[in-house]
């Protein structure tokens, strides 16, 4: 599979959108590699399919409203995720689309979406496999505005202003996927 050309099929005329995703993709597949060769160790994992998964897991980003990230579509960014998703299953990606659908933080329970009301569907959108939870690890280390790799106290702080139980589940997989 070309992701490269399946970025440049969306992202083709908007250029800065493409460079800031491609540079923040390409950050969060080599940390997600590392991560899946280490785990690989003592369980099987897909690594091919997660670096695939890793540049293309904010695909939807350029249908959103993020103006800071040359987006201006119309919907909000949260929504990138099921977006990218929907992109992806029309390209006959079913697993890569899972990715882009439950890779936001830890993942987003129908509780979260209730509770935060946000705009999206009232289902479980949280990491189920190895691969999803590598993915989803690996983003939460780097941001696509701000410069370098977050140490781990910084996500779970950023993680710690939705609850506790996030940064449990980032405390359980910092644990088994820090290489």
């Amino acid at each position: 599979m070309q992701t490269r050309a399946l970025i440049d099929k969306y992202y083709g005329g908007n250029q800065e959108a493409r460079k800031i995703l491609q540079a923040h993709s390409a950050q969060v597949a080599k940390l997600a590699v590392s991560v899946a060769t280490h785990v690989e160790r003592t369980e099987a994992v897909d690594i091919e399919f997660v670096e695939q998964a890793a540049l293309l897991h904010d695909i939807g980003m350029l249908y959103t409203d993020t103006p800071k990230l040359a987006c201006f579509g119309d919907k909000p960014y949260i929504c990138h995720g099921i977006i990218g998703a929907e992109l992806l299953r029309k390209e006959g990606l079913p697993r890569h689309a899972l990715v882009c659908e439950r890779h936001i933080g830890v993942g987003l329970s129908v509780e979260d979406i209730r509770e935060q009301e946000l705009p999206l569907p009232h289902r479980d959108m949280s990491p189920q496999t190895l691969e999803e939870k590598i993915v989803a690890y690996a983003d939460l280390f780097y941001s696509k505005t701000a410069p370098g790799k977050r140490t781990a106290e910084k996500v779970r702080s950023s993680l710690a202003r939705f609850d506790n139980k996030k940064v449990d589940i980032f405390n359980r997989w910092h644990q088994k996927f820090q290489p």
